[in-house]
């Protein structure tokens, strides 16, 4: 058993990190939770923003233009059906810092490594991470109204929200595809394999140390099964990062407590549906190749 267990979270370093992350944030909650509380969480989201934003190819968004439909469906429905499904499933949660938390995971956007988990699953990336931006601007754009209508609350200001997902979300995306963009063609250093895998291990490390920052907000309690439970029912590939810096804006760090929970069961989601997904791909790979050889 043990020996499955080592295998699955060697063949899974994002999840070993998450779930390392996890445990030190539950065992070091004091000077953890004290930086959650000092902007922790957002100085590490405007780290995992940058990095990701500059592994995204200016040639890959150019694709975009023959799949904007798709693009403004997904994040149409994504803007308006999950924050309703987020709403009723935090009804199962009593009313509070827990409930504001889990309520947050609607309204936050895709989730920033769901742009890897679809290559990882034989996916077009260029599409998801059309999908990534456009929510991005839905959520700095629509959050703060839709929570303020949600909530019912009139503790937190629209205004504030939107500035700072503007700040840590928006500009920093911006800014990383700028940055790609203006690297001359004769000379990519971003788009070597070195700078991409120094990409996305800074990202990872910002992964890891956002589980740890929001994991120090949680005390279990009994509380926390009916947070589990809709969780679960909102479970999708929606960014527990922007989440929780969403949640602690409006609400405070303590709002922040289920997203550590909600980001080990994403990247869980993540990564077991794209490994599915390019398991069943395998075959019609296999089949087009075979043609492509026969052809030539």
């Amino acid at each position: 058993m043990l020996t499955r267990i080592r295998g699955a979270l060697a063949a899974y370093p994002e999840l070993a990190a998450v779930l390392a992350a996890a445990i030190i944030g539950l065992c070091l909650p004091r000077p953890l939770a004290w930086l959650a509380t000092h902007d922790g969480i957002n100085v590490l989201l405007v780290i995992l923003v940058l990095a990701t934003a500059v592994t995204i190819d200016a040639a890959a968004l150019r694709r975009l233009a023959s799949a904007w439909p798709r693009v403004l469906l997904a994040v149409t429905v994504g803007i308006t059906v999950l924050p309703a499904l987020a709403w009723a499933a935090a009804r199962l949660v009593q009313a509070g810092p827990l409930r504001d938390g889990v309520l947050t995971v609607g309204l936050a956007p895709c989730e920033i490594a769901s742009v890897a988990t679809t290559a990882l699953a034989a996916g077009e990336a260029a599409l998801a991470a059309g999908v990534l931006i456009g929510s991005t601007v839905a959520t700095v754009a629509l959050a703060a109204p839709i929570l303020t209508l949600e909530a019912g609350h009139a503790s937190f200001s629209p205004a504030g929200v939107i500035e700072n997902l503007a700040l840590v979300v928006a500009a920093p995306l911006a800014a990383g595809i700028v940055l790609r963009s203006l690297i001359p063609l004769t000379a990519r250093p971003l788009s070597t394999p070195q700078a991409q895998q120094a990409a996305s291990r800074t990202a990872l490390a910002a992964v890891a140390a956002l589980v740890a920052l929001v994991a120090s907000e949680v005390h279990l309690t009994a509380g926390y099964a009916a947070v589990a439970a809709a969780l679960l029912l909102t479970t999708s590939m929606r960014d527990f990062a922007i989440a929780a810096a969403l949640a602690t804006t409006a609400f405070g760090p303590k709002s922040a407590a289920p997203l550590g929970l909600y980001g080990i069961a994403v990247l869980i989601w993540g990564t077991a549906c794209a490994g599915l997904l390019r398991n069943h791909a395998k075959p019609a790979r296999q089949i087009q190749n075979q043609s492509s050889q026969t052809s030539a």
